[in-house]
């Protein structure tokens, strides 16, 4: 029997699509001179993710993006570093070089930078922290789209204190997100946004910010406020 694919991939508008399936969403930028991702899941997954991409460009992957450190993320590295650039804000890398990850970006930014490729632009924000210290906002200025990494999510958030989150600067670095033109976000996890979901997302992640105060000044760690704030 054929083993199933764990991933899949659909197009989010013209020239864009998103691989889907378990880790990260990755996004697919066609261009004339190539691809750009925008992260690119576990390791063991860099064989279907080409495979994936074949099916919508005969052309090369040019750079990938990591919006974060984390595994699901940038897991596929390594594997990408042999025929792309890679490029993630500093903290990111600093943080991947702590964890000894695989796969260091070549390429880092502070507040923000860009890629100009086949005629296309896709920038990159550093909006200030929340999933991390290190999370980046993709834009892609023609489609009035964004990728949010895991500052997005359709389920409950998840705050890497070890690593520089913050549920004050979440909130923060999403009202900063809501200042870009655009009308459609993919997340770091879940299916695809607007910006009224990235207004509620908000307003939850306040809602999370006001808990973690109140358990912080009851005495609670902020490891342990985030182990209780599951489902705000």
């Amino acid at each position: 029997m054929w083993a199933q694919p764990r991933l899949g991939i659909e197009q989010v508008k013209d020239g864009l699509y998103m691989i889907t399936g378990p880790g990260g969403n990755i996004g697919v930028r066609l261009t004339d001179e190539g691809v750009i991702l925008i992260d690119d899941k576990f390791p063991q997954d860099f064989v279907e993710i080409q495979s994936l991409i074949a099916s919508v460009s005969a052309l090369p992957v040019r750079y990938v993006i990591n919006t974060h450190h984390h595994g699901d993320h940038s897991g596929s590295n390594a594997g990408f570093l042999e025929v792309a650039e890679i490029v993630a804000h500093k903290n990111a890398r600093d943080n991947m070089l702590r964890g000894n990850q695989e796969g260091m970006p070549r390429l880092v930014y502070t507040d923000s930078t860009a890629i100009y490729l086949g005629g296309v632009e896709v920038q990159a924000f550093h909006l200030g922290t929340g999933h991390t210290n290190g999370d980046s906002v993709v834009y892609f200025p023609d489609l009035k789209t964004i990728h949010g990494g895991d500052l997005l999510h359709t389920t409950a958030p998840f705050l890497d204190y070890a690593n520089g989150g913050s549920s004050r600067g979440w909130v923060s670095t999403l009202n900063a997100m809501l200042a870009l033109d655009f009308d459609t976000a993919i997340p770091g996890h879940g299916g695809i946004m607007n910006r009224r979901d990235i207004l509620n997302f908000r307003n939850q992640m306040e809602s999370v910010r006001q808990r973690m105060a109140e358990l912080i000044r009851a005495g609670v760690s902020a490891d342990e406020a985030s182990e209780q704030i599951k489902d705000p």
